[in-house]
């Protein structure tokens, strides 16, 4: 069924979706609520939040017991496994549950740190969220040598030729991010895959702000380690990190001695969130209802999976393009990323501006004060909010949309910055 949402049209039922969502439906001081910061973590659908809840009150118990509940926990942490292969495209024993990405980054950083010599280089970027650079930066008390590869300021593009030029016989490790959480860049990780690969050093993908409005394929893109969070695509606070068996095998991870050396169990430390694993299945099978919703043919998860993300794309594309085209025409508006319609399919539907007179902050609490939430600062963006020059200054203001977001709800929001910007 197609649905005209104003002037978008898109096989999404939106007032199903949002009819999912419970937090979407509140007002603060009179003015609907309005989401707009999904990279900092997206809103969590009933389903979610009922598995959490049901897993509590019924099967609350450790992993590993001869007793019921503790084996209807090892049942509801494998059932998740399975679930984020399909969402990632690997095999179950490639799924690794932790605290979140940057603890998973940094147990793999310090594993694979362990095999490094003082001379190794590491190949980082300064478009990544310092999840995916801080780890591997605290590996220069090795003696490992960091190198950082720049981006094209005009437009917040990672610069591919200075990256290549610092790959070179002594990189160990390239870390680059699928997408960037600040400016919504899409990267060519394939290539950088590629580039890595050709001297035989790893490729670690941080696909954290990516991961909510695209499919993933592991295989398709070979990576060695890919590293995501499941509250950033409508689950709990948690972090989920893919590793090719062989990896995952090989290194050693720090451990205490009663956990078992098989993987993938080898590389979770300590009792696991079982009440969030719980609610890892259903954020995914979130997805893969909405994409059978709009494809019958869908008929296994990871093919539902794959028809909600070709639908999210194309109405989140529309939506952002809206977005795009608007702020541009705010006078004493600073917009910092991709801003050709042509090319949107290289950026997520998040932006960065900044307005003349305005902090990012004060720009946040009066978009809060008409209902709007959104993030200002960095965003642990660090190294791109210093390369811009707006680190000093307060950084700058996110505005992040996901699929459940509105045409109506970016048209309030234009209006209210236009407003503000006065």
């Amino acid at each position: 069924m197609l649905t005209i949402q104003n002037e978008i049209s898109t096989k999404l039922d939106l007032a199903k979706i949002r009819a999912q969502f419970p937090s979407l439906s509140q007002t603060f001081d009179g003015h609907p609520a309005a989401f707009l910061d999904g990279p900092g973590g997206t809103q969590v659908p009933q389903r979610v939040i009922d598995a959490i809840s049901g897993y509590l009150s019924r099967d609350n118990a450790n992993s590993g017991g001869n007793y019921e509940t503790a084996r209807r926990t090892d049942k509801v942490i494998l059932d998740a496994r399975h679930a984020m292969a399909d969402f990632l495209g690997c095999d179950w024993d490639e799924v690794i549950f932790g605290l979140n990405m940057t603890s998973l980054t940094f147990a793999i950083s310090r594993s694979i740190g362990r095999e490094l010599k003082a001379g190794d280089e590491i190949v980082l970027t300064c478009l990544d969220h310092d999840a995916n650079f801080s780890p591997w930066k605290a590996l220069e008390e090795r003696g490992v040598v960091i190198r950082v590869a720049d981006i094209h300021t005009e437009d917040c593009t990672l610069n591919m030729r200075d990256l290549a030029s610092k790959i070179n016989s002594h990189t160990k490790v390239v870390a680059v991010g699928l997408a960037s959480n600040a400016v919504g860049t899409i990267n060519d990780v394939a290539e950088v895959v590629r580039l890595a690969h050709k001297v035989d050093a790893i490729a670690y993908i941080d696909a954290v702000h990516y991961a909510p409005h695209g499919p993933i394929d592991v295989r398709a893109i070979d990576c060695d380690f890919l590293a995501c969070s499941t509250y950033k695509f409508f689950g709990p606070h948690m972090g989920v990190l893919y590793g090719k068996r062989e990896y995952l095998k090989r290194l050693a991870p720090y451990k205490v001695r009663p956990l078992v050396n098989d993987v993938p169990y080898r590389w979770e430390m300590g009792t696991l969130n079982h009440e969030c694993i719980a609610g890892i299945t259903e954020c995914v099978n979130y997805l893969a209802d909405l994409g059978r919703g709009v494809d019958a043919s869908a008929s296994s998860r990871r093919h539902g999976l794959l028809a909600a993300f070709r639908e999210i794309q194309a109405y989140e594309k529309a939506l952002v393009e809206k977005l795009i085209r608007g702020l541009l025409e705010i006078p004493k508006l600073k917009f910092y990323g991709i801003t050709d319609p042509k090319r949107f399919d290289h950026r997520c539907p998040t932006v960065a501006i900044r307005i003349d007179d305005h902090t990012s902050a004060e720009l946040a609490d009066k978009l809060n004060e008409r209902g709007f939430f959104t993030w200002d600062g960095n965003y642990y963006a660090i190294n791109l909010c210093e390369r811009l020059g707006v680190e000093a200054s307060g950084g700058c203001l996110r505005i992040g949309l996901a699929h459940y977001n509105t045409l109506d709800e970016v048209e309030r929001l234009l209006v209210a910055l236009q407003e503000i910007a006065r």
